[in-house]
Order: C-alpha cells, then sequence, then structure tokens
C-alpha cells in the first residue's frame, strides 16, 4: 500500500485477503488458497484490461469477493493460445467460483464471485 492507502499490486491484495482469511477461516482447508487465486486474478486483470482497481472487498462468509474496476467495460473470456501470455484469468475466476456476476455503472464496474468450498459449506451468492 502506498502513504494513501491505495493498493497497486496484486501481491499486497493477496496479503490483505491472506489477513482476513486467517481471521475468517482459522481452520485453514482448500478455500482460503481458492479466495487467493481469484483475489489475485480479479486484481490483475482489473489493472490490465480496466486500467485500476478502484475497490475491493471480502466478506466473512464463505468465499465472497467483489472486486471494483475502473472500466465500463464487463469482462470477457479470451480463448487460450499457448503462444501468447494471459487469457486464462477469467477462465480460472470462473471455474474457481460457484457465482459470478459483473455489474457495470456510470463509474466503472464490479465483479463480485462467491468461491466454491470444498469443505462441504454451500456457498450463498451475495446479497
Amino acid at each position: 500500500m502506498d502513504r494513501l492507502g491505495v493498493v497497486r499490486k496484486a501481491e499486497q491484495t493477496r496479503d490483505i485477503a491472506r489477513g482476513f482469511l486467517l481471521v475468517a477461516t482459522p481452520e485453514g482447508g482448500s478455500e482460503p488458497e481458492a479466495v487467493l487465486l481469484v483475489v489475485s486474478e480479479l486484481f490483475a486483470n482489473a489493472v490490465r484490461h480496466a486500467g485500476a482497481v478502484t475497490g475491493f472487498q471480502l466478506e466473512a462468509k464463505p468465499g465472497a469477493v467483489a472486486v471494483d474496476y475502473a472500466s465500463t467495460l464487463p469482462p470477457r473470456p479470451r480463448p487460450p493460445d499457448p503462444r501468447t501470455p494471459g487469457g486464462f484469468g477469467w477462465h480460472l475466476v470462473r471455474e474457481a467460483s460457484a457465482y459470478v456476476q459483473v455489474k457495470v455503472h456510470a463509474g466503472g464496474g464490479t465483479v463480485t464471485t462467491t468461491v466454491r468450498c470444498p469443505t462441504g459449506v454451500r456457498p450463498q451468492p451475495p446479497l
């Protein structure tokens, strides 16, 4: 984070999410790793394709993640091409999530996900 408390890198977002998950899911398991993967991909995609992350939210319920981004265009899947780097992030987010919602508004957009919980707890869509 910089002096203004703005997260600038995916690594910082993962660190914040990791600390949150230590409190929210102290028993561990594979869910925290899946949440960290989704957080990393959403953050990286927002920076790379939308120009900036404008907000970030985790909820203390199984796997709820929301990332706001600066573009008014929704994320689009890109066909993976082994000859070109990238193209896997949005596919990973959708595969790891039981629920994905994209809302576009005047100031940009928001991707909200609920990460699948292999621990047997059924994820609920965000309210």
